[in-house]
């Protein structure tokens, strides 16, 4: 029975190790903190509280993995918890279960295209923003010990969609001068395409760009849920809100992904709203 360690046991850590634990794999999980831990304790799999950016905590873990996966997230943290988080994390994952397959969840904002182009894989990821150039960093720390590289697109899935939120509480705003592509990636959809790399040799050393098939404008993700909710439309204006992750604008292709034989079962924003977001919120009562 192979085994995996899923480091970061959170929204997506935790549907990638029911995944992994329903295909009968050994699964470990790692959350940062005790009280996450105990909340998880009822899953089929082990949680432990170990926080993966103190080397000590990391690497006096007993066992031995087959392959193990970065998915911890700094929840919108600033600089000194990206480098805490993702880099120094990547670093004890590297030395402690260096002959691990290693799998690391990075982000489509390292692209720092501003213009909306298409970009790939094979094209410049130079972000401007500190955050983005820690991620860049912990990258090639992976990919330099034949890891696999993954670049998620905004998360969302049940329960979670903050294009949705920021709709029905009255915060959207269609800016016509700032408009802007947005890439995501429905949550179940990022878990089946890790499970499927790690089932790919040729995925080693690689990175690979993990969104759906369909960047969308923006104001057009807001255009759709009025329409499908029967209500009105955000307000015009100028939008003063600001990324914590930079300025960009670009549109994200998943065709090396695909490439291989991997389909997202929610292609589009409004494929993977209809089929499963709604139905969530309106459980909900939302």
């Amino acid at each position: 029975m192979p085994g995996l360690l899923i480091a970061g046991c959170g929204y997506l850590g935790q549907a990638i190790a029911d995944l992994f634990s329903a295909d009968g794999w050994e699964v470990e999980g790692w959350t940062m903190s005790a009280d996450s831990a105990v909340k998880l304790s009822s899953k089929r799999y082990a949680v432990r509280a170990v926080d993966l950016s103190k080397a000590d905590q990391a690497l006096a873990q007993k066992g031995d993995f087959d392959a193990v996966i970065h998915s911890a997230s700094t929840r919108g943290g600033g600089v000194d918890l990206y480098r805490r988080v993702y880099l120094s994390g990547a670093r004890n994952l590297l030395e402690r279960f260096g002959r691990s397959r290693i799998v690391f969840t990075s982000s489509t904002s390292v692209y720092g295209q501003t213009n909306g182009e298409w970009v790939t894989e094979e094209g410049p990821a130079k972000p401007k923003h500190e955050a983005g150039k820690i991620l860049r960093e912990a990258e090639e720390l992976v990919l330099a010990k034949r890891g696999t590289v993954v670049r998620l697109g905004g998360i969302y899935g049940p329960n979670r969609a903050a294009l949705l939120r920021k709709f029905l509480a009255g915060e959207a705003i269609l800016d016509s001068l700032s408009d802007r592509f947005v890439n995501q990636i429905h949550r179940d959809d990022a878990a089946t395409a890790i499970q499927f790399l790690l089932k790919q040799p040729e995925s080693v050393g690689q990175t690979y760009n993990l969104v759906d098939n369909q960047p969308i404008l923006l104001s057009e993700c807001y255009r759709w849920l009025a329409s499908t909710l029967n209500r009105p439309l955000p307000p015009t204006g100028a939008s003063t809100s600001k990324r914590k992750r930079g300025e960009s604008n670009k549109r994200v292709s998943n065709a090396k992904l695909r490439g291989i034989g991997w389909t997202p079962r929610y292609p589009t924003f409004a494929t993977g709203m209809e089929k499963s977001v709604l139905p969530s919120f309106a459980r909900q009562g939302a």
